[in-house]
């Protein structure tokens, strides 16, 4: 955080605090000082979405850095590998540990603590999509690792997994479609120990919107590009460093690389959504947003790619999630007596809970077939819709049988059910954001 930003925080607080005084009242200033606050948050967070660092553009040498695909050994066989299970193990307890008693805290403050980028990055979350000798971690593309890791944090908490992964997703995005600059330049704030904060921006504003029919456009100004629209729902829209902004060309949709601190024109506004809160949601505005013809990251095939491992992501979170709606409600059933004797002991309730883990596994075994196929560069386009449509529905489909299953208990703050119901229906809506 800048000085500048240390001051408008401090400013806001000593707002909010006056705000609160019953001598406004007694003065007749209530309605002044409550806009005061409201107008100094919205330019504050305008503010923000056009600071943070600069890149250096550095002239890439040779081919881009890829992960090599799978190699494919004949058998169906998802059991996960030592390394996977070793990444699936501490990111497991990074969400237990640190996520799960935040969660609550960051649902309501509509945002992550500061410090949990920098823990989340000694763990290596975001290197995870990233070639060897680009820095990162697997020389093999892998985005059942993408999933299980995935799957392991919003067990904590969606909305915190979110904020740690759309970084992520950006740094997986650069290493599977940017050329040799654009890795040389963008890469090395990914790979480091402080990560840029970054998001995947294809969500447009609008009922039922479509990735592959953008309203948000990219023209051809002969020194590069210029874009006009908006972004919906993009996770550290306000601090982000960096913003892969999807937009339809003459050609079809396409996505750019837009640095918000050099983008004149691009500003951000908080967009708090329902569900998915703590990763500090914004909606993203573009007006004459002009980008160098370096910029366009990918187009055509690999533009449909992107958007359909966004999608699997997307099903990683809701597994997560689905899977912590049913370690919670196991032991409340077990527990909770009614008449006597636990609930569980009720045919209806054991049913539920039954048909909670079944539908579990198959949202689990789609999804992670689907991840396979992409890291053999099978055709992966139906079961990836298979699975979304699949996390879609059941998790749902889960998130209110969480909250039946605990009646009243389930419709208060007390317990996580209520905001896991929240962040399932996520699924469904959300577009791009991170990228497996």
């Amino acid at each position: 955080m800048t000085i500048a930003d240390r001051g408008m925080a401090v400013g806001l607080r000593a707002l909010r605090v006056a705000a609160g005084s019953p001598a406004l009242d007694r003065l007749g200033l209530r309605e002044q000082a409550e806009k005061a606050v409201f107008q100094l948050t919205k330019q504050g967070f305008k503010s923000a979405g056009t600071a943070g660092r600069t890149f250096q553009r550095v002239a890439g040498s040779g081919k881009p850095a890829r992960q090599r695909p799978t190699t494919a050994t004949g058998l169906f066989d998802l059991t996960p590998t030592d390394e996977q299970e070793m990444v699936v193990e501490s990111l497991k307890a990074f969400a237990t540990e640190r996520l799960r008693p935040i969660a609550a805290d960051a649902d309501a403050a509509a945002t992550a603590p500061d410090t949990l980028p920098a823990e989340a990055a000694e763990l290596g979350v975001a290197l995870l999509g990233v070639p060897e000798e680009a820095g990162g971690a697997m020389s093999e593309r892998s985005s059942v690792t993408g999933v299980l890791a995935a799957e392991a944090l919003a067990h904590g908490d969606m909305g915190l997994a979110l904020s740690l992964l759309a970084p992520a997703g950006v740094a997986t995005a650069l290493a599977r479609f940017g050329d040799a600059t654009q890795q040389a330049t963008y890469l090395p704030a990914f790979t480091g120990d402080d990560v840029a904060p970054a998001a995947v921006a294809i969500l447009e504003p609008g009922p039922l919107p479509d990735p592959f029919a953008l309203r948000t456009t990219a023209k051809d100004a002969g020194s590069g590009w210029v874009l006009d629209g908006e972004k919906a729902l993009v996770p550290l829209a306000a601090s982000a460093d960096l913003l892969l902004v999807a937009a339809q060309t003459p050609t079809g949709p396409a996505v750019f690389v837009v640095e918000p601190g050099a983008a004149s024109g691009l500003t951000v506004e908080p967009e708090p959504a329902m569900g998915v809160r703590a990763a500090s949601t914004g909606r993203v505005r573009l007006d004459g947003v002009h980008v160098g013809a370096d910029a366009l990251l990918c187009d055509g095939a690999g533009y449909a790619e992107l958007v359909r491992r966004a999608r699997l992501g997307w099903c990683a979170l809701s597994l997560g999630t689905a899977r912590a709606v049913l370690d919670y409600v196991i032991p409340y059933v077990n527990e909770r007596e009614a008449f006597g004797e636990p609930i569980s002991n009720r045919q209806s309730v054991a049913f539920a809970v039954s048909d909670i883990a079944i539908e579990l596994e198959g949202m689990r075994l789609a999804t992670l077939r689907a991840a396979s196929l992409v890291d053999r560069e099978a055709d992966a386009a139906q079961a990836i819709a298979i699975a979304r449509r699949l996390c879609t529905d059941k998790g749902m489909a889960i998130g209110s049988q969480g909250v039946q299953l605990l009646g009243g208990h389930g419709y208060i703050k007390e317990h996580p059910v209520e905001r896991w119901y929240r962040d399932l229906r996520a699924c469904g809506v959300m577009e791009g954001a991170l990228v497996v």
